[in-house]
């Protein structure tokens, strides 16, 4: 039995690059972004039913490089090229921006809600990472300013069940970040540096206890966390955790490797890539999670017709997911055993 990676529907409606993805956490709509300075709601339905639900403008001046839903489904946020944040909820029956963030000094890459949905993680070309306190009746509070990168920030992400947040750079490494409980201050706990060009992008698997990174090098990298105490001897400073490169994926990827995503329903990996194509890895079986090792189980060449920038598993319907591309297109994708 070998797996296949099927186009499902390509949804059109989009000018210019559309940069980003995101399922809502039901699984019943996507949203798209792009340099068209919209971002358009899909309703998801099986096969190519799936349609334009509605369109969200004038929440920003620029090209809108990102977007995020909230665990609850009830808010969606968008970071642009002109360096703001804005906040959308469906409150009154449609989406209205209700709340827009400044103090990034330049544009913002990227937008993580927490799981418990009380702090909100942004990213800058200004080399830092900002975390908001979210309050009732959209106020929001910067907690913290980030200043660990010496480069551009591309990606932030939380850890799935923790308050723990992780950023990638242009300084070829992944930060890690927590409160402090004694002095409630956010400092940087840890570093994973192996990659040597650009992070682009990141993924927590369904624990949280193993990160997957993709680079401008071309290679995945797979992480695994290390509590004090360990079986395995590696050392734990702080006593709190460490996080150690076991896997490096490479001799897939022809061009850098612009998003992953891990899913918490198959434990697949899917990865975006600038030579147009969509690659899926799965963990060989008797794989050791000390040195684990995975295999390319799925790859659609010409994926787009342009660079892929990002790409979204479904969390809740297994094996779908969707795409997006410079090519102005959003593409949605179902793993199927042939």
């Amino acid at each position: 039995m070998t797996e296949k990676l099927k186009l499902i529907t390509s949804l059109k409606g989009h000018f210019g690059i559309v940069w980003n993805v995101s399922w809502h956490p039901k699984g019943i709509m996507l949203a798209s972004c792009g340099e068209d300075k919209t971002i358009r709601l899909w309703n998801y339905k099986e096969g190519d039913k799936s349609s334009l639900k509605c369109l969200l403008a004038d929440g920003h001046q620029r090209t809108i490089r990102a977007i995020a839903w909230s665990y609850c489904g009830q808010n969606l946020v968008s970071a642009s090229f002109d360096a703001t944040v804005a906040i959308w909820d469906n409150k009154s029956g449609q989406f209205e921006c209700n709340a827009t963030l400044e103090g990034h000094e330049n544009e913002i890459k990227s937008v993580a809600w927490s799981r418990s949905g009380s702090m909100l993680a942004t990213c800058s070309r200004d080399k830092s990472v900002w975390i908001w306190e979210v309050w009732e009746d959209n106020e929001y509070e910067c907690a913290a300013v980030l200043n660990a990168h010496s480069q551009d920030v591309k990606k932030v992400v939380w850890h799935p069940q923790e308050d723990i947040l992780a950023s990638a750079s242009y300084d070829n490494t992944v930060k890690l970040y927590m409160e402090d409980p004694a002095d409630k201050e956010w400092t940087c706990v840890g570093t994973l540096s192996s990659h040597t060009s650009t992070v682009w992008s990141l993924a927590f698997d369904k624990s949280g206890d193993r990160i997957v990174t993709s680079s401008d090098d071309r290679t995945l990298k797979i992480w695994q966390k290390y509590l004090p105490g360990n079986a395995e001897g590696i050392s734990v400073k702080d006593g709190n955790f460490v996080y150690k490169c076991v896997c490096t994926i490479s001799g897939f990827h022809t061009r850098p490797i612009y998003d992953v995503t891990w899913c918490h329903l198959t434990d697949l990996i899917a990865t975006a890539c600038g030579d147009n194509s969509i690659r899926i890895f799965k963990e060989d079986d008797l794989s050791d999670h000390n040195q684990p090792s995975f295999s390319c189980i799925a790859h659609v060449y010409e994926a787009h017709l342009q660079d892929i920038n990002s790409v979204q598993w479904n969390p809740v319907v297994k094996g779908v997911l969707a795409s997006c591309s410079d090519d102005s297109l959003v593409k949605i994708w179902k793993m199927e055993s042939t």
